[in-house]
């Protein structure tokens, strides 16, 4: 029985061996993202204790004192928090709303070309502003919807559809409007990527079928293209409800101005501003870890009733 294992486990050396010979570029590639990924996702845990002590960076983690569950109790007695929960909660909710379909619509409208040199330019099109930082592209939002110069209010002031150019980035509702639609602007074209890759995967036969059946390009795409990316819409809806709690800073401060603090305040902005800025590293660990825990039970709970639902989920 020994010699069985041993002779097992040799076999299994050898081809971990063969298949690193034959793709060792692949696991060269693979090393810089696994490394990113255990140094500041997993050898930051041990941080988390900063939550539950008065941590001073001079004393270290030996000298600061620990103060349990103080912290969180202030927290969630500052109004502030509360304010800045209330908008995360309602803008990402509303980003989920609104930006969710759209990748998939993008990419049910890209398989659908028949043109492939224009589909590949429309796809290179599309997926360009996910790289730009959101400085740039909120530079390039603030020049185009000036209310008395930009090239939008110019546009519809000379139409006519308005007598006085519209305050799109300097009023907290069209503010509002705006930084959604211009987010789910930004991120459709990449959103596309994982459901056209889905939909490559449905057998072709199906499609066969179904025209032999007599369904048109639209019954194709209803009785055939949507389920066939039901699995990877339910697992993509799930892994989004996880980031309902989180904000992007960098967003909120290339966008934000004094007239609408109201709803720029959100949790990443109450922990660079109560926290970071302020050298309360333990009231901004805190208010992270309060981030992570919600989003974990609501991926936990929305892939818990997907299972009841039939649908495969994450676990």
């Amino acid at each position: 029985m020994q010699n069985r294992q041993m002779m097992g486990s040799a076999s299994y050396r050898r081809e971990l061996r063969k298949y690193f010979r034959k793709d060792w570029q692949l696991y060269l590639l693979i090393l810089l993202p696994v490394a990113f990924v255990v140094i500041f996702k997993y050898a930051a845990y041990p941080g988390l204790r900063m939550a539950f002590m008065n941590y001073k960076p001079a004393k270290g983690y030996s000298g600061s004192e620990w103060v349990g569950f103080d912290t969180f109790a202030k927290v969630f007695r500052d109004k502030d928090f509360f304010l800045a929960l209330k908008n995360s909660l309602v803008f990402n909710f509303l980003d989920l709303l609104i930006g969710f379909p759209v990748p998939i619509i993008l990419a049910i409208l890209l398989n659908e070309l028949r043109l492939k040199r224009f589909k590949r330019v429309s796809q290179t099109i599309l997926y360009l502003p996910h790289f730009l930082s959101w400085v740039i592209v909120a530079s390039v939002a603030y020049t185009l919807f000036k209310p008395s110069t930009g090239l939008v209010n110019i546009l519809l002031v000379n139409s006519g559809a308005v007598t006085e150019g519209v305050p799109f980035l300097t009023e907290k509702w069209h503010w509002a409007t705006s930084y959604l639609l211009i987010g789910v602007w930004q991120s459709m074209g990449w959103g596309t990527i994982i459901y056209l890759a889905a939909i490559t995967g449905i057998n072709s036969e199906l499609y066969e079928a179904a025209t032999v059946d007599g369904a048109g390009r639209w019954g194709k795409i209803w009785h055939v293209t949507l389920p066939g990316i039901r699995a990877t819409t339910v697992t993509l809806l799930i892994m989004n409800l996880g980031r309902v709690m989180g904000s992007n800073y960098e967003r909120l401060y290339a966008f934000g101005n004094v007239q609408v603090k109201d709803f720029q305040y959100q949790l990443a902005v109450y922990i660079y501003e109560k926290g970071l800025a302020g050298s309360n590293f333990s009231r901004a660990t805190a208010v992270g870890l309060f981030q992570s825990l919600v989003g974990l039970l609501l991926v936990l709970g929305a892939d818990w009733f997907a299972k009841r639902m039939g649908e495969d989920g994450l676990l």
